[in-house]
C-alpha cells in the first residue's frame, strides 16, 4: 500500500482523492482475491471426493495459517519457499502493473490492484489452503472477498498514513499479537477437525 501511495503522483496525494484511488485499487485486489478462491475451490472439488479428503485439506489449511502467523511475527520464514513459487508466475504478471503506473486515474488504480492481487504472499496463500478445503467455486470466491474486505482497513489506514504506521506495522509486538490471534484461530480449527 505504501508503494500505492507513492506511485501517485504528489500533486495528488490529497485524502479524498488518494483515498479514492486506494479503495478503487483495493477493490481491484479483492476481485482477483475471489477470482483466485473460486478457482482453487473448483480445485478443490476433483481433490475433495471423500469426507477424509476433506478433513485433510482442513487440516492442511490450518497448519498454512500457522506457518503464516508464524511468518507474520518473524519467528520462522519457511513459508518464504511457497512465496518462491509464486514469484515464477509473478515476473510474467508484474510488467502489466508496471506500465499502470503513476497512478491517475480510478480505473487505472483498480486494474493495478487487480494485477497486484497476484502478488505472492503467504498470507493470501494460507487464506487460499481454506478455498481449497472448501471444494466449493462460490463460497471459495465469498471467503476469498471476506478476507480481502478483512484486510481493507489496515491497508487503506496504511495507503493513506503511509509513513506514519509503517513504524508500528512493522513493530515485533503488534505482529506478535496478529501472529498468536491466528495460531490460536488455527488451533481452534484443528480441535474442531479432531473432535468430528
Amino acid at each position: 500500500m505504501s508503494a500505492l501511495t507513492f506511485a501517485v503522483p504528489p500533486s495528488m496525494r490529497q485524502p479524498a482523492r488518494l483515498g479514492g484511488l486506494l479503495l478503487s485499487y483495493n477493490l481491484g485486489r479483492i476481485l482477483s482475491y475471489m477470482i483466485a478462491g473460486a478457482i482453487v475451490a473448483a480445485l478443490g472439488t476433483l481433490l475433495s471426493l471423500s469426507p477424509s479428503a476433506g478433513m485433510a485439506l482442513q487440516a492442511f489449511a490450518a497448519v498454512m495459517l500457522i506457518l503464516m502467523a508464524l511468518y507474520i511475527a518473524n519467528w520462522w520464514k519457511g513459508l518464504l519457499k511457497v512465496e518462491a513459487v509464486g514469484r515464477r508466475v509473478w515476473k510474467y504478471i508484474e510488467p502489466f502493473g508496471r506500465r499502470l503506473m503513476p497512478v491517475v486515474k480510478l480505473p487505472q488504480a483498480f486494474a493495478l490492484g487487480a494485477v497486484w492481487g497476484w502478488l505472492p504472499c503467504g498470507l493470501v496463500y494460507s487464506m487460499l489452503a481454506w478455498s481449497l478445503a472448501i471444494a466449493d467455486p462460490l463460497e471459495g470466491a465469498l471467503l476469498m472477498g471476506a478476507f480481502g474486505l478483512g484486510t481493507l482497513p489496515a491497508l487503506l489506514a496504511t495507503g493513506i498514513a503511509a509513513r506514519q504506521l509503517s513504524g508500528l506495522i512493522r513493530h515485533p509486538a503488534t505482529r506478535s499479537i496478529a501472529a498468536l490471534s491466528i495460531i490460536a484461530f488455527a488451533l481452534w480449527q484443528l480441535y474442531d477437525l479432531a473432535m468430528a
